[in-house]
C-alpha cells in the first residue's frame, strides 16, 4: 500500500519578528501527523526544518531533525508556480510515498497549494493514486475573506497583479467592474515591497465608492483588518507596508 501525503499548514509569523504558539493556530492533530511524518517535500527546507523544530518543543519528533527527509521543490516552481497543470512533474518527489511512506507537504506560511507552491505535488499524488490528506491549520485568504465583510458565497482569488503600472491599473479597474457586475469579491496578494505601489494604484484608480478591505498579520497578536470605501481610503493613513505581507480584497 502507498503512503499518504499530508497538506501540512505552517503558521503565518514566518519572516516576522512575532511568532505565536504554535497551539494556538494548530490542532492538536495536525501536530501529532507533523511530528511523526519522517519525509517532506517543501518550499524551503530551511523553513520547514524551523517549524519542525517548533513543533519538536510541544511533540517530540519520531526522528531527530538531522535524519528527516526534506525535498525542496525546484525554485523555478516558486518564481513561475506549479498552479497549472502540466507545469511541472512531481512525481519523482512521491517515491517515498510510493514504497508505503507518508510524506507531509508545506510551504513556508500558510496552507500549500493555495496561493502557495504545492499543487503540482497534489496532483501527482492524484496521479498516482496516493491518498492526499489536509490537515487544519490558518489559511490567509480565507480569513481575510471572513474578516472582511465582503460577499463570502461568490469570491475569487486572482493572485498577483501586473507590476507595471499601466497594467496594474488596468487590472484593478477589470476585477472591480467584474466585482460590481457580478458580486463576485475579489483576493489578490502582492509581495510585501510592493505593498505601498499596490496601495497608490488602489486608491487613485479604483471609484470612490468601491470597498476595499486589507487584512494583514492574521493570527498574530498585531493582526489588522479594515474594510472601507476608496473615497474615505484617502483620507485614512496607508494601512500597509513594504515589509508585512497582506491580503487585498475588493467588492461593490
Amino acid at each position: 500500500m502507498p503512503g499518504s501525503l499530508y497538506l501540512v499548514p505552517a503558521p503565518l509569523d514566518f519572516g516576522t519578528d512575532t511568532s505565536v504558539p504554535l497551539s494556538d493556530v494548530l490542532p492538536d492533530a495536525t501536530l501529532r501527523v507533523a511530528a511523526r511524518l519522517g519525509h517532506w517535500v517543501t518550499e524551503n527546507a530551511r523553513s520547514t526544518r524551523a517549524f519542525l523544530n517548533r513543533v519538536h518543543a510541544t511533540h517530540p519528533l519520531a526522528q531527530p531533525l538531522q535524519a528527516l527527509a526534506i525535498q525542496e521543490l525546484p525554485r523555478e516552481v516558486h518564481k513561475k508556480g506549479d498552479h497549472v497543470a502540466g507545469a511541472y512533474d512531481a512525481r519523482p518527489l512521491l517515491a517515498a510515498a510510493v514504497q508505503g511512506h507518508d510524506i507531509g507537504l508545506a510551504s513556508e506560511a500558510g496552507m500549500p497549494a493555495v496561493a502557495d507552491p504545492g499543487a503540482s505535488v497534489v496532483r501527482a499524488a492524484h496521479a498516482l493514486r496516493i491518498p492526499v490528506v489536509p490537515l487544519v491549520g490558518p489559511v490567509s485568504l480565507l480569513l481575510a475573506l471572513a474578516a472582511s465583510g465582503l460577499n463570502g458565497q461568490n469570491f475569487a482569488f486572482v493572485g498577483y497583479l501586473p507590476q507595471q503600472p499601466g497594467p496594474r491599473t488596468q487590472r484593478l479597474r477589470e476585477l472591480e467592474a467584474l466585482a460590481f457586475r457580478t458580486g463576485q469579491t475579489q483576493l489578490f496578494i502582492e509581495t510585501p515591497y510592493r505593498n505601498l505601489a499596490l496601495w497608490q494604484a488602489i486608491t487613485e484608480g479604483l471609484r470612490p465608492e468601491t470597498t476595499v478591505a486589507v487584512a494583514s498579520g492574521l493570527t498574530l497578536p498585531t493582526a489588522n483588518v479594515q474594510s472601507r470605501k476608496v473615497a474615505a481610503w484617502k483620507k485614512e493613513p496607508v494601512p500597509v507596508t513594504a515589509d508585512r505581507p497582506a491580503v487585498f480584497l475588493l467588492g461593490p
